[in-house]
C-alpha cells in the first residue's frame, strides 16, 4: 500500500496521545492546519484545500470539473481512481499509455485534447511506475492546453523523488497558471495513511471551487492535529527520504544479484519484472503472507512492491527464493 514502514515522528505520537482525550468532540475548524499547510508552502490560506487523504481532492476535483459532456484525460497505468470517479460524474475517461521510458506520453494525450476536456490527471512520479515525466515537458504540455481545462499534478511521492534533474514540484516552483492544481498526502513520507489526511494547493478561484463541495467535518480531529505537528518536523521527514533511499538501494542491490530486472523508481515502492506471469508470483508471495499490489493489466510481469524495513524485505527475497522457477533463473 506503499506506507511508510517505519511510522509518524515521536512529535507527532506525542501529539497523538495528547489529542487522544478530544475523540469525543467533533473536529473543530481546519484552520491552524491551513496555515501549517499555507507557511510551509509559502502561499495563502485561501489557497490551501484539505481533505481526508489526496484521494479525496481527487473525488473533488471530478466533481467540480467534469460531468457529462465534459471529458478525463489520464495515463495507463496510473493511480486510477479519479477515473471511477470521473464516470461516477457522467464524464468520458481517455487514458493514454506511458511511454517507453515509462514517462507520461503527452504529444498522445494532447492528441485527445478538445473542447470537452475538463480535467487532465498527472501524477508525477507515478504510481504504479514510480517513473518521472520531466518537468520541461510538463509545462510545455500545460501551455498547449485549451484555456479552460484544469491540471492536476499528484504530487504524492514527492519528497521521494530526490535531486533529479528532471523533476521539479509544482508547488516548491510553481507556474504561473490558474489552471494548475497540486495535491499532497500525508499519507507516506509523514507516515500517516490510517488518519487520512491530504491537502491541494491552486489558485484561489479553483480552491474555493473545490472548497465549496468538501463534506463538512471530514477531516477527524487526530488528522487535524498530528498533520499540523508532522509538517513541523522536517528531521523526520529528511530521516524518512534517507531510510527510503537506502531501503531502495538495497532493493536494487537483491534484483541485480538476481539478475532481476526493475524500473528506475522515484517513490517509495519499486515496480519488479517477475520474469513471468505477475498472477504466480503474486499468489506465491500471498501463499507465503507477503502482499503485493494486485496485477496491473497493462504490466502483466510485473509487481508493485512496497518497501518495508530491512528485515521486512529479508523476509521477501527469501519467500522470493522459494519459487521454483526463478531459482533456476538466479
Amino acid at each position: 500500500m506503499n506506507e511508510n514502514a517505519y511510522g509518524p515522528s515521536e512529535s507527532v505520537k506525542a501529539t497523538m496521545r495528547e489529542s487522544l482525550s478530544l475523540v469525543n468532540r467533533y473536529p473543530d475548524s481546519a484552520d491552524a492546519l491551513v496555515g501549517e499547510i499555507a507557511s510551509l508552502h509559502a502561499v495563502k490560506p485561501e489557497q490551501v484545500v484539505v481533505g481526508c487523504g489526496s484521494i479525496e481532492i481527487l473525488r473533488m476535483a471530478a466533481a467540480t470539473f467534469l460531468g457529462r459532456s465534459k471529458k478525463l484525460i489520464m495515463a495507463s497505468p496510473t493511480f486510477d481512481p479519479i477515473a471511477e470517479y470521473a464516470r461516477r460524474a457522467g464524464a468520458a475517461v481517455a487514458t493514454v499509455r506511458l511511454t517507453t521510458q515509462y514517462a507520461h506520453d503527452l504529444d498522445a494525450m494532447l492528441a485527445h485534447v478538445d473542447a470537452s476536456v475538463g480535467l487532465v490527471y498527472i501524477c508525477n512520479p507515478n504510481n504504479p511506475t514510480g517513473s518521472l515525466t520531466p518537468r520541461r515537458d510538463l509545462e510545455t504540455f500545460i501551455r498547449r492546453l485549451p484555456s479552460a481545462t484544469r491540471v492536476l499534478v499528484d504530487e504524492a511521492y514527492h519528497h521521494y523523488a530526490g535531486t533529479s534533474s528532471a523533476y521539479a514540484s509544482f508547488i516548491d516552483r510553481p507556474v504561473d497558471d490558474g489552471r494548475v492544481i497540486v495535491t499532497r498526502t500525508l499519507s507516506n513520507v509523514y507516515g500517516l495513511a490510517g488518519l487520512r489526511l491530504g491537502y491541494a494547493i491552486a489558485a484561489p478561484g479553483p480552491a474555493r471551487q473545490l472548497s465549496s463541495i468538501r463534506p463538512p467535518m471530514d477531516v477527524n480531529v487526530l488528522a487535524l492535529r498530528c498533520g499540523a505537528t508532522a509538517l513541523r518536523d522536517s528531521d523526520h521527514v529528511s530521516l524518512s527520504v534517507q531510510r527510503n533511499a537506502n531501503d531502495r538501494q538495497e532493493f536494487y542491490n537483491q534484483a541485480n544479484a538476481r539478475m532481476l530486472r526493475v524500473i528506475d523508481s522515484h517513490a517509495n515502492f519499486v515496480m519488479l519484472n517477475t520474469g513471468g506471469p505477475a498472477e504466480e508470483a503474486i499468489d506465491h508471495l500471498k501463499k507465503h503472507n507477503i502482499l503485493v499490489a494486485p496485477p496491473i493489466p497493462s504490466m502483466k510481469r510485473y509487481i508493485r512492491v512496497s518497501l518495508g524495513k530491512p528485515q521486512e524485505m529479508l523476509e521477501f527475497w527469501r519467500v522470493w527464493d522459494l519459487m521454483p522457477h526463478r531459482k533456476m533463473q538466479m
